[in-house]
Order: C-alpha cells, then sequence, then structure tokens
C-alpha cells in the first residue's frame, strides 16, 4: 500500500499538476492538506476525476485558509473530523478549524493533520500549536500501533532537518517545546518513519519559494509520516517526491512518499531526483528570505 501525504498550498491551482501525479505514482491512499476550500468546493473540483481514478475521498475546509483531505482506493471509513477536544482559535472553546480529518483506509487508521503554525514564540499561535498538538497525541494515544499520522507538522524534528539550524533561531518550528510535543507523540510507540528509514541522509520536504531556495537545496524537513511501530516494520521505501515540487506553479512543499509490504519503484532514496547542485553555503551565511510565521 503506496501512502502519500503533500501540503498543496491550495488544492485549485494544483489540479493540473495533482491529477498527472496521481496518474503517474498510483498512490493507494494520500493526504493532503492546506487545500484552502470547502467540503462543496472541493466535490466540485475534484470529485468526479477522483471518482473516474477510483477514489473515495473526505475532506474537511474552511474555504480560504487550512483544509485537510483523504483520498483512499482501499476503503475509507469511519471517518473523524477534527479529534476529541480539538482547541480552536483565537477561542480554544470554539470550533475546530480545518486541521485534522482521519479514516481507517485499508485497516489502518489514517490522519491528514495540518498542525498550526505557530507564527511566534510565546505569542497566542504558538500556544495554540503546543495545544493542539497535546490533543491531538490524546486523541491518537489507545490507537498508536496501527495508525499513520500524515502531514504538515510545522516542526522540525533535529538540527538536521534544516539547511542551517542558525538560520531559525528565535523562530518557531525548532523550539524545544514543540520537539517535545513531536516526541510525545512518538512517545506513543510510533515511528518517524523516513527518518527511521534513512537514519543518516540529508531530507528535506519542503522549500521556500523565494531567493531559489529549491534549486539551491536549501530547505527543511517539516512533512511526516509517524506510524506504530508494526506498521513502520512494513516500510519499504520512503521518499520525498522531488520531483513534484519542480516545473511551473508548484506548491512550497514535495509529497512524502511511503511503501509499505511492497516498493513499486523499489528502495529509490530519500529524495528522488537527488538534488543536483545544492548549495554548500558556511553556517550563518544564508538568512531565510521570509519569516516562517507567514
Amino acid at each position: 500500500m503506496r501512502v502519500v501525504t503533500w501540503n498543496v498550498n491550495s488544492v485549485k491551482p494544483r489540479i493540473p499538476r495533482l491529477l498527472p501525479w496521481l496518474d503517474e505514482r498510483e498512490p493507494d491512499v494520500v493526504c493532503l492538506q492546506e487545500t484552502k476550500a470547502t467540503d462543496e468546493a472541493f466535490a466540485a473540483e475534484l470529485g468526479e476525476e477522483l471518482a473516474a481514478r477510483g477514489y473515495e475521498f473526505a475532506h474537511f475546509g474552511q474555504g480560504q485558509w487550512n483544509g485537510v483531505a483523504i483520498l483512499s482506493k482501499v476503503g475509507l471509513d469511519d471517518v473523524r473530523i477534527a479529534f476529541p477536544e480539538a482547541p480552536g482559535f483565537p477561542d480554544p472553546t470554539a470550533a475546530p478549524e480545518g486541521r485534522a480529518i482521519s479514516a481507517v483506509c485499508g485497516g489502518l487508521r489514517i490522519w491528514s493533520v495540518y498542525v498550526p503554525n505557530g507564527r511566534e514564540v510565546d505569542s497566542d499561535h504558538y500556544r495554540y500549536k503546543l495545544n493542539w498538538l497535546s490533543k491531538l497525541r490524546a486523541a491518537v494515544d489507545g490507537e498508536a500501533e496501527q495508525t499513520m499520522v500524515c502531514g504538515d507538522f510545522n516542526i522540525i524534528p533535529a538540527d538536521r532537518d534544516v539547511f542551517d539550524p542558525t538560520a531559525l533561531v528565535g523562530h518557531t518550528h525548532v523550539t524545544d517545546a514543540e520537539r517535545a510535543e513531536l516526541a510525545g507523540l512518538l512517545d506513543l510507540g510510533m515511528v518517524d518513519v523516513q527518518r527511521a528509514h534513512w537514519p543518516q541522509a540529508q531530507i528535506y520536504s519542503y522549500w521556500d519559494y523565494r531567493a531559489g531556495m529549491f534549486h539551491k537545496d536549501l530547505g527543511m524537513r517539516i512533512d511526516l509520516v509517524v506510524a506504530g511501530a508494526p506498521v513502520a516494520e512494513r516500510v519499504q521505501a520512503a521518499w520525498v517526491d522531488r520531483k513534484a515540487r519542480k516545473g511551473t506553479k508548484p506548491s512550497d512543499h514535495a509529497p512524502v512518499v511511503v511503501d509499505l509490504d511492497t516498493a513499486p519503484d523499489g528502495n529509490v532514496g530519500p529524495m528522488v531526483p537527488p538534488p543536483s547542485r545544492p548549495a554548500k553555503p558556511a553556517p550563518g551565511s544564508v538568512r531565510l528570505p521570509h519569516s516562517i510565521a507567514d
């Protein structure tokens, strides 16, 4: 079973890329984030095309921001929108934003999550992010063994997962508190699948649009697949499809592909194709082209 997570950064302009990509890679389950569409608009834009390709889908969206979806060829059962006690923003008791959806696909509970950005350390948005992650962990606890949590975590798990850790000093995504929340999810007996499969490799899944960051391979790994240990043992390949980040009107994220039980393309590497001419700047010599709070 091929499971993919992809932050498409607005699904409508990405349709000319998404549909051919589905035809090329033939994933069984696709978790999308940042669709920026209502449920009705998502169905109207993609429903017929997905059905023609054998996909059922579930979507939880808000229109101009957020939005998550699951596409599945292997069943879409027990769909859950958000999770118990999911906080809203700015009022934690408000209705949850379109940031989490899950379903049983191919016998596994699969989540598509778009973790809040956090914006600035110690801001209301940052505290919302930590609270949201804590509640997600509680929702996964008890069924983690046969679960995959896939999505844009907006957390860089370790310093090696960013082109230059010094460039993010003082920013979100790298704070001890955020990394502790991710570690709490792993403490449930879950595994950061791609890092486990490629423990020493340089791997990125996001490159800012500006300043030629993609072509210089100045990226960060924030799109993760976290799976229960028995599921992680089934992984035969885990890779970032860099090809999908190239060309006209791409998302700033690339899909992360995880193959369970069989690997149709083989154990192809951590990023496909690998960067051809990555820059090798000295630490501190390259600044982020914009705040990751944007």
